[in-house]
């Protein structure tokens, strides 16, 4: 048989949107309704005082000094730039041409900025813990968004995140519990994700069942499976069953020191190096091997992958398998980091959050990735705000993360294009 890499066909990249007017369009339009939104605290809203934004810790190699700004010049002045960047962006989309990226990161950073130098005038913005605590708040739709883009890239819709983080959750923290360490609840998490992605393979793959209708069903249906179970079993012995030993933080010698960088990326625990691992894995197996080829091809012409003796559903099944491995690793997180025990319904549809980042990084696992973290950020600004005493109504403040998801994908994904196939069924012959 002819090598694959000879016959299988070209496999579109996957930032490859088809450019339309109405893409482009979106762009400024959220620009300048974000500039008109800010520029009306200035007009109304104003507050004195100053804002400081506290950026070293005590176990720095050198401390960086605070940096203090006036509130209301401050906000004044970051109005003027995002109103040069929402021209910038008109400008370009008049020419026919695509807002960069490096645009869009540089509004939302001075965006970013204005808003909180108005909402912490008078108090301290702790940078670090700001940072820091997003990446702890961003693992688990890290690990849902990467079981996501390998779901969809070899063509099935994987609305069932939401319930493979919560029954691994719920099995780290039981047999995390019953051996002992944190570690068997992480293999107990990983294989309780890919117990839910076999349901989901065996009903999308064999039966054809619309993938959204079982994704859903299987998320009710973990959230009904893990309440009676918590509520019959774990409750009525918790120290037995609901009291599983925690991953510490691990600090990186030398690199933990690093001004900023080394307290937010490298004093975490053992999940988020995995998590950084697993996120080059992924991309590297995807684009850099046989076996991602293969899952890519399946996504977008598995009638010709076929055709050159690619095993379309088996195929599907395998790589549907890994991506709840993958999934449960970030289930896990819940119970063996950020809380103390299993709750009911703890994921609080982070899974649904996780597939919006697939959808916002155009199906790419390393553009997913930063968005997962985006919308981790947007969770953990919500609490740094609250605790800070800003002047937001605490109802906004629950309601931060999912507003930047909706802008996000509605907003600024423009016409990024799915893999083909994605949601199709195959019937062979």
């Amino acid at each position: 048989m002819t090598a694959l890499s000879e016959k299988t066909p070209m496999v579109p990249a996957p930032d490859a949107p088809v450019v339309t007017t109405r893409g482009l369009v979106k762009t400024p339009i959220v620009f300048g309704v974000v500039t008109v939104l800010i520029s009306l605290l200035v007009a109304f809203k104003a507050r004195e005082g100053d804002t400081t934004f506290r950026l070293a810790q005590d176990t720095d190699f050198f401390e960086l000094p605070e940096i203090t700004v006036p509130s209301t010049a401050s906000l004044s002045t970051v109005v003027v730039l995002l109103a040069l960047c929402t021209a910038a962006s008109a400008l370009l989309v008049s020419r026919g041409r695509r807002s960069p990226l490096w645009l869009v990161a540089v509004f939302a950073f001075l965006a970013l900025t204005g808003f909180l130098c108005w909402a912490a005038a008078g108090e301290a913005v702790p940078v670090i813990g700001l940072l820091g605590g997003s990446i702890a708040l961003a693992v688990p739709l890290v690990f849902g968004a990467l079981g996501g883009v390998l779901g969809e890239r070899a063509g099935v819709v994987n609305i069932a995140i939401d319930g493979q983080l919560l029954f691994g959750a719920f099995a780290a923290a039981m047999f995390g519990t019953i051996v002992g360490s944190p570690w068997g609840g992480l293999v107990a998490a990983m294989v309780a994700g890919a117990l839910v992605a076999v349901v989901l393979a065996f009903f999308a793959i064999n039966y054809f069942v619309d993938q959204v209708i079982v994704g859903v069903v299987l998320n009710v249906l973990v959230i009904g499976l893990t309440s009676f179970l918590f509520g019959q079993v774990m409750a009525k012995n918790s120290e037995g069953l609901n009291d599983p030993p925690h991953f510490d933080r691990i600090p990186i010698p030398v690199l933990g020191e690093i001004p900023v960088i080394g307290p937010v990326l490298f004093r975490q625990t053992i999940l988020v190096y995995i998590m950084y691992a697993a996120v080059l894995l992924v991309a590297w197996a995807l684009y850099r091997t046989k076996w991602g080829l293969r899952v890519r091809a399946v996504g977008e012409h598995p009638k010709a992958a076929d055709t050159v003796g690619i095993k379309v559903n088996r195929t599907r099944y395998t790589t549907l398998i890994i991506a709840g491995l993958i999934a449960g690793i970030g289930g896990a997180t819940y119970t063996l980091v950020s809380v103390p025990q299993f709750g009911e319904e703890m994921t609080d549809g982070a899974g649904y959050i996780a597939l919006a980042a697939v959808i916002f990084g155009r199906w790419d696992p390393v553009r997913a990735t930063l968005a997962a973290l985006l919308f981790g950020f947007a969770t953990n600004l919500s609490g740094v705000l609250s605790v800070i005493g800003s002047p937001v109504p605490s109802q906004f403040m629950l309601m931060l993360p999912y507003v930047v998801t909706i802008i996000a994908v509605a907003g600024l994904v423009g016409s990024s294009r799915a893999p083909a196939a994605d949601g199709v069924p195959y019937r062979k012959g």
